[in-house]
């Protein structure tokens, strides 16, 4: 027996144990290596005219025994001598195929315009294999494995067995034709590890079909298929037989070889994107989108991405795993790559394929993030022209994803403090109550009286509801527009952007500043007059002793009483000063741990022309403390009611509505 060329117990027990995580991705270790070989065989068929391979003849094959509980992943590649085989298995990451492909480059690089054909050309070729240590992963799931190899043009074939530990032996074996068979002998189940389901059709079918797809060579197999049994014809008289069926084998082509990803936008029908979305992403609608990407430069990659039609079901739960399939060399490397993905793109379905890509040795993870972030940031954008495409182009369409995916978008301004709002603030859409419509916020500016220099909205649960609220039917009335914004997420996504777009103030292009973003009910909205600020000063100082005797009846509910100057129809309104909203209150106490709420400093305003305020003075002046007490509370209660906010106590409102009914 022969000793593996390194610490042979320490390193390939490193191989096995250590570098993998996966057990099942011993089978795309295999079938990566068998491409390569029957990759080489077609470049030397390019540069060598003595051997005579057409592509169509080349083919990987897989099979298994149950009973045996072996492996076989076969190739009719270039194949490997005795001395290749001691070399290249019995040296542990040693990589043939590394080799392969630095001595093509080298060639390339040497050789002079016109020379022969094929020369140093790999953009038919697409070698995977780049550290030799890919085939030990057999070890995972195998005691033992053995591998016949035949080279081209040679008359003698050869058997490198092991069993992962001691070492290996190499003897003389029988082969009809070039190529290599590797054979991996199972290892016995454990309450653990069940090894023998790899030594079921389904069970590599399976695996085929996730990691190896698209290995550019066909991956075939015996499979089992059923088929009716023709009865013969009843005599007359009899009754039909009833249907028999019987099992057969059929070898069967399992992947699909040619990445459509790869192929031209042009030379694909969107009813074929349909049927790989909805097959290999497992959802029954078409996407509403689909997003090519060939890219060329200092590095290469395709992408297909798909916008869904509908938000799966776990969108906003914590297990929702957001990402896309990341490929290399068109096999498998990760189901997720979250980097490809911001959060708010994260609805997002789809691959990336990249050969230029640094893997680890384990081909599971990458080594240098920099060109994955690379890569994030270009198909950032591109979604990101998708959409506003679909946005300004078909805007049905654009608000149907928008009614699915909004919030999406919303949550990633919050989520990052107002620092992807360059990016998404213009995707975003509002309901407006003066157009009766979904706008973006450029659509509102379009809209907007000369002069305005600030965007108007308010947040509550009801779209309805809000369009009837006093603060905004006064600034309607002023003829400024008021977003309605009745998602939990809309007030805390306007605060994080907080202006908006620019404007020129009194119309001098150089002196610029942006649209403040303003919450009707939360903060004073620069719409009053110096007329209406005096009015309501007036008025205030000439009612002070009320003012006090309604906040002394108000205590701890507000910070004070005072003259709104922008009520005309209702009675009064509640107000926050600080930033902090009643809405963005009632959105938090139904958020878990809501119990560290922050501090709400409200404020009642009063409507001085309003008849209930004349009431309420002729109570003052005639004495009747209770009676403004009673008035005050009804007064808060009812504006609380209007924000669509339950009074403290509804008993007690109840009983002062009944009262004075009386």
């Amino acid at each position: 027996m022969r000793k593996f060329k390194t610490e042979s117990k320490k390193l390939l027990d490193l191989m096995i144990n250590s570098i993998y995580t996966n057990r099942e991705i011993f089978l795309r270790e295999l079938i990566s290596n068998a491409s390569d070989a029957v990759d080489k065989l077609y470049f030397r068929s390019l540069t060598d005219p003595s051997v005579a391979v057409g592509r169509d003849d080349l083919a990987i094959t897989v099979g298994y025994d149950s009973e045996a509980r072996t492996v076989t992943v076969s190739d009719n590649g270039i194949g490997m001598t005795k001395d290749e085989l001691d070399r290249n298995l019995g040296t542990i990451a040693h990589s043939d195929s590394f080799e392969f492909k630095a001595a093509q480059a080298e060639a390339a690089a040497e050789s002079e315009p016109g020379e022969a054909k094929g020369l140093g050309d790999l953009t038919d070729v697409d070698i995977i294999g780049q550290f030799g240590v890919g085939f030990y992963s057999a070890f995972m799931v195998g005691g033992k494995v053995r591998v016949v190899s035949r080279a081209i043009g040679s008359d003698e074939a050869w058997a490198w067995e092991s069993n992962g530990v001691d070492g290996y032996d190499i003897k003389p074996a029988e082969r009809a034709e070039h190529g290599t068979d590797v054979i991996v002998y199972l290892k016995d189940d454990t309450d653990e590890e069940s090894f023998g389901t790899f030594a079921t059709e389904h069970g590599l079918t399976q695996l085929i079909k996730r990691y190896s797809n698209y290995v550019r060579y066909p991956i075939k197999m015996e499979v089992t298929k059923s088929r009716k049994v023709e009865a013969p014809e009843p005599a007359e008289g009899e009754q039909p037989a009833a249907p028999t069926w019987e099992s057969y084998t059929e070898v069967e082509t399992i992947n699909s070889m040619i990445p459509i990803w790869k192929r031209k936008k042009s030379e694909v029908s969107q009813e074929e994107y349909n049927e790989f979305y909805k097959t290999d992403f497992h959802d029954f609608e078409d996407p509403a989108r689909t997003i090519s990407v060939h890219a060329e430069g200092s590095l290469n990659y395709d992408a297909l991405m798909f916008v869904p039609s509908r938000a799966p079901w776990d969108m906003y739960s914590k297990d929702y795993q957001r990402g896309l399939a990341l490929y290399s060399a068109n096999v498998l490397i990760m189901d997720k790559c979250e980097e490809l993905l911001p959060d708010y793109f994260g609805f997002v379905r789809g691959v990336v394929d990249s050969s230029d890509l640094t893997l680890n040795i384990s081909r599971e993870t990458l080594q240098h993030n920099g060109q994955l972030r690379a890569i994030a940031r270009r198909l950032e954008k591109k979604i990101k022209a998708d959409l506003a495409s679909m946005r300004d182009d078909d805007r049905e369409a654009y608000e149907r994803f928008f009614e699915q995916f909004g919030r999406t978008l919303k949550f990633g301004i919050y989520q990052s403090y107002g620092m992807a709002k360059d990016t998404l603030a213009d995707l975003l859409l509002f309901y407006s109550a003066k157009q009766q419509k979904m706008v973006t916020l450029d659509e509102y500016l379009a809209d907007a009286p000369t002069g305005s220099d600030a965007i108007f909205y308010a947040a509550g649960d009801s779209r309805e509801r809000l369009a009837s609220m006093p603060l905004v039917t006064t600034v309607l009335a002023k003829g400024y527009d008021v977003l309605l914004c009745d998602a939990d997420v809309d007030e805390f996504c306007m605060m994080a952007m907080g202006a908006y777009g620019e404007h020129a103030v009194d119309g001098d292009d150089e002196n610029k500043q942006p649209y403040f973003i303003k919450n009707v009910g939360a903060e004073d909205l620069g719409l009053t007059t110096e007329e209406e600020k005096k009015e309501a000063e007036e008025a205030t100082e000439s009612n002070a002793e009320l003012f006090a005797a309604m906040g002394e009846a108000l205590q701890g509910k507000v910070e004070r009483v005072v003259v709104s100057t922008r009520l005309t129809d209702a009675p009064a309104v509640v107000t926050s000063e600080g930033g902090v909203s009643l809405a963005m209150v009632q959105v938090l106490k139904s958020q878990p741990g809501a119990d560290d709420l922050p501090d709400l400093h409200l404020v009642l305003e009063v409507n001085a022309k309003h008849p209930v305020f004349a009431t309420l003075q002729a109570a003052h002046e005639a004495g009747d403390d209770g009676k403004v007490r009673t008035y005050a509370g009804l007064l808060f209660d009812q504006a609380l009611l209007v924000e669509g906010i339950m009074p403290e106590n509804p008993l007690a409102f109840a009983q002062a509505v009944a009262e004075l009914m009386k």
